[in-house]
């Protein structure tokens, strides 16, 4: 069984156990085959004909995407999107953390760095414009970072921890539970929310949609400052660090974005990051 050691065991038993599964072996190709040829096909049309939002598109993703998690994504993989709802933010929160912050309350559902992001069913899914919203958080990080005050206050975020993502309702689950045929795992689940994307989306919304990993850049050098005197991590975070300037190939054209690298390059980066800020000291006695 492959296990990377640079990867939680938790992400490890998920992809170990899907790469075992029929929809990873005979489904994933046809899946990615069809998913070029879309976007081969769409862009182009949508340059032409619906460059911004009509308004209803938001609506329809969530729908489609609600409608996956309810009846076709196996418990694990339905499990994977939900923590990474609720991670992303919490990390966003902790490398935003100031020592003298005044707490201001948002409790905006699901939308926002410093929203409330439980996910009681799918219906909560769609009527708080979860999917656009979450891709938001990106640009929203990056728009608010300031190096100098991140630096200002390094000391501090290396003495605090991220919110326990637990403390969110995930009582969405459930509905998965009762439910679903069990039949997409999470790599699969992903293509499926970036097709869905991809057909409903106008243009501006799908580029704003496959463009949103600018902050995982941010939150990597975040990292290599609070763990700067920890050698492990170092070299865990090494195994992040993209053959193309650092993720910028995202940015460069949607024809070159991969479905499969959101999965594995953001999902579960932050699945590695929340994971080391939760249990690993940012001075290591080894350093």
């Amino acid at each position: 069984m492959q296990r990377f050691p640079y990867i939680t065991d938790y992400m490890n038993d998920v992809f170990a156990k899907e790469k075992t599964q029929w929809d990873f072996i005979l489904l994933r190709p046809l899946l990615i085959v069809f998913y070029f040829f879309l976007r081969f096909i769409s862009f182009p049309i949508k340059f032409i004909l619906r460059r911004n939002p009509l308004g209803f598109e938001g609506y329809l993703i969530d729908f489609w995407m609600a409608f996956g998690i309810k009846y076709l994504a196996r418990h694990d993989a339905a499990e994977v999107f939900m923590r990474h709802v609720q991670i992303e933010p919490l990390l966003y929160r902790h490398m935003l953390s100031r020592r003298d912050a005044v707490s201001e309350a948002n409790q905006k559902k699901l939308n926002g760095i410093d929203g409330e992001f439980g996910v009681e069913n799918t219906k909560t899914i769609v009527d708080n414009n979860l999917t656009i919203g979450h891709d938001l958080l990106s640009y929203e990080l990056v728009d608010r970072f300031d190096k100098s005050v991140f630096l200002e206050n390094l000391e501090y975020i290396r003495s605090i921890k991220p919110e326990n993502h637990e403390l969110f309702s995930k009582a969405v689950l459930e509905e998965n539970r009762k439910h679903s045929f069990q039949l997409l795992g999470a790599t699969n689940l992903v293509i499926l929310i970036v097709t869905v994307i991809t057909i409903f989306g106008d243009l501006k919304t799908t580029i704003t949609a496959l463009n949103s990993f600018g902050s995982d850049s941010v939150l990597l050098w975040c990292m290599k400052q609070i763990y700067a005197e920890n050698r492990q991590v170092q070299i865990d975070l090494d195994f992040f660090m993209q053959e193309v300037s650092n993720r910028g190939h995202y940015n460069s054209s949607a024809f070159f974005s991969n479905p499969s690298q959101y999965l594995y390059y953001h999902i579960v980066f932050d699945e590695v990051v929340y994971d080391i800020l939760m249990n690993q000291p940012a001075v290591s006695k080894n350093s």
